[in-house]
């Protein structure tokens, strides 16, 4: 599903759980947001296929260096994965990394669920806990606390430009803020020409509002376990479409749906009711096909 503690609200350090996942790595259960912070399926294994294979960390590890963007940062799997991956394929390879978090208490509290990560990258993760700075000879990486949206503003005058960005909020309905054409413009800004974007969201609302703020998109495949009415793992964006798996007919015909009107946030700062609210006034004002009517036709439960 998602990640950890990521909207612009407070997150009691009490209101989410250790949960087991299939892969045998723990996660959080958010009893704030009623989410997990991952797939069920398995948290470690989704940092590696909706994040770090997505953005083809692997083949960028070739070059000297590269800079990595994790908005909602969370328990640091994404960050964790994409360094395994990176020095796995480059020992050399210098990262400069940003993460963005709101509650820096998730970092720290999940430095208890680091056993199933190699011996180097539980150190690093555990130093970003513990001072949100981490530096050596091939890595400098800080993480940002604060709500994104703002934090995003230092990176973008800095003229931040990420090989790759993994976008991990909660679900788009319990934290919309993260969401919307307006912050993802602001994301975009940081995204290299030739870098990627991955999230494991595949709502329409989201592929629209990544279209608006100017990227292509395409479809992260579906993997060998899944459910019925899933279509996708998730959602690749880039400037440019050529090196993106592209939408099925499907997929194509869910942005034309009511569910592909995106979130809004003119001035970076409605809360979640506000944004939700606009958003349905939006869909009542348009005359496009119902999403329960594109689920009938394509026989999605």
């Amino acid at each position: 599903m998602n990640s950890t503690a990521r909207c612009s609200r407070d997150v009691s350090p009490m209101s989410w759980t250790h949960l087991l996942t299939q892969d045998g790595s723990y996660t959080f259960f958010s009893s704030e947001f009623g989410e997990a912070f991952h797939s069920r399926q398995g948290a470690k294994t989704e940092a590696f296929q909706k994040f770090a294979d997505a953005t083809r960390l692997a083949q960028k590890a070739q070059q000297p260096s590269l800079k990595l963007l994790d908005v909602c940062y969370g328990l640091g799997y994404n960050t964790a994965a994409a360094l395994e991956v990176i020095w796995a394929v480059n020992p050399a390879c210098r990262v400069e990394l940003y993460g963005l978090e709101l509650d820096a208490t998730v970092p720290m509290s999940a430095i208890a669920l680091l056993e199933p990560w190699a011996a180097p990258i539980q150190e690093v993760l555990t130093t970003l806990a513990k001072h949100q700075v981490c530096q050596h000879s091939t890595l400098e990486a800080r993480v940002l606390i604060g709500d994104a949206r703002q934090t995003i503003q230092s990176l973008m005058q800095g003229g931040f430009q990420a090989d790759a960005i993994f976008l991990d909020p909660f679900s788009p309905r319990r934290c919309p803020q993260l969401w919307t054409v307006d912050f993802f413009q602001r994301v975009a800004s940081c995204l290299a020409q030739t870098g990627i974007l991955s999230t494991y969201s595949r709502s329409a609302s989201v592929r629209t509002a990544l279209i608006e703020a100017g990227l292509k998109i395409g479809t992260i495949p579906l993997g060998e376990v899944h459910g019925s009415h899933d279509w996708a793992q998730g959602t690749i964006a880039a400037w440019g479409g050529e090196l993106l798996e592209p939408l099925s007919q499907m997929e194509q015909e869910h942005l034309q749906t009511r569910a592909a009107i995106p979130y809004r946030d003119p001035c970076l700062n409605d809360g979640a009711e506000t944004i939700l609210a606009r958003q349905a006034q939006e869909q009542r004002s348009v005359t496009v096909e119902s999403t329960s009517s594109w689920r009938r036709r394509w026989g999605i439960s």
